[in-house]
């Protein structure tokens, strides 16, 4: 039954979601939200090579949390999607957790598949019960092109109000997009980007030190850059080298944080504006 599943997920071409009410997750972050948001009706996330995206929904009050992991600590990542979703859920009425997983492929140093066991062996140890419905990842996300692996879907979509889970890419992945991927280059734990009751995007306050050699990488060929900063080299998309660049950019930009982007230690806060798209608020109207 899952790799019939499977199947049929990967044959599906993948949709491009626009920003309209989207919330985009980056690797590292997870969003958790319901049906009855006025502001977010997608959750979504892609350039996942060796990454999984993960998605958990109780069936009984919608609650749906999408996080994309990348393996640095699978087992806290997992209890904390779990009592997000638990959180706008009675989990002793109505309805039952379901997962879903999608990503990985085949690739040289096994990263997905061990990726792949760390998440199975997390939900199992979870006390709650959770049923897997969708199964696509590593071995059955797959395809090979002359000797060399690649994964068949990179991104997936989730629709919170519908449930309907569908391969995606996203043009806009923002806000803050290099401030969120420098989170992650520099150690990031798995955070929460989202407050449901309030509807808004919350991004930071992070903080870092300079990241160390950041001139020498900004100098180095994209060839180079592809083989040292990628997990799987000959699988990533083709904006790979330019987005690592940009948040290397934004990394010499801003060795700093604490000064130059959270000088009063406060998230920057988004909100969905009447046309659907993001717009910064004023942190004083909090």
């Amino acid at each position: 039954y899952l790799q019939e599943k499977a199947k049929l997920l990967r044959s599906q071409p993948a949709r491009t979601v626009e920003p309209k009410g989207l919330l985009y997750v980056q690797q590292r972050e997870f969003a958790v939200t319901t049906p009855e948001d006025g502001s977010v009706s997608i959750l979504g996330s892609d350039d996942a090579t060796t990454c999984h995206i993960v998605v958990l929904r109780h069936t009984g009050s919608g609650a749906t949390c999408l996080t994309h992991c990348d393996g640095s600590d699978t087992e806290a990542e997992v209890s904390l999607i779990m009592s997000s979703v638990k959180s706008f859920s009675d989990t002793t009425g109505y309805g039952r957790l379901e997962v879903h997983l999608v990503g990985g492929f085949n690739d040289d140093r096994q990263l997905s598949q061990k990726l792949t066991n760390q998440l199975l062996r997390a939900f199992d140890l979870q006390p709650d019960d959770v049923h897997l419905v969708t199964f696509c990842v590593t071995e059955l996300n797959d395809r090979e092109e002359k000797d060399i692996h690649f994964p068949i879907i990179y991104g997936i979509a989730v629709n919170v109000k519908t449930a309907e889970i569908f391969p995606a890419t996203f043009p806009e992945k923002g806000p803050d997009e290099d401030l969120r991927s420098a989170h992650v280059l520099t150690g990031a734990t798995l955070t929460n980007i989202y407050d449901t009751k309030r509807e808004q995007l919350h991004i930071g306050p992070y903080f870092w030190s300079p990241f160390p050699h950041v001139d020498f990488w900004l100098e180095q060929d994209d060839q180079q850059i592809l083989q040292n900063l990628s997990t799987s080299p000959l699988a990533e998309p083709p904006h790979f080298v330019s987005h690592i660049r940009s948040t290397l950019t934004f990394l010499k930009d801003h060795p700093f944080p604490s000064c130059s982007l959270f000088p009063d230690r406060k998230p920057r806060i988004y909100k969905k504006n009447e046309e659907g798209l993001w717009e910064q608020v004023c942190s004083d109207k909090i």
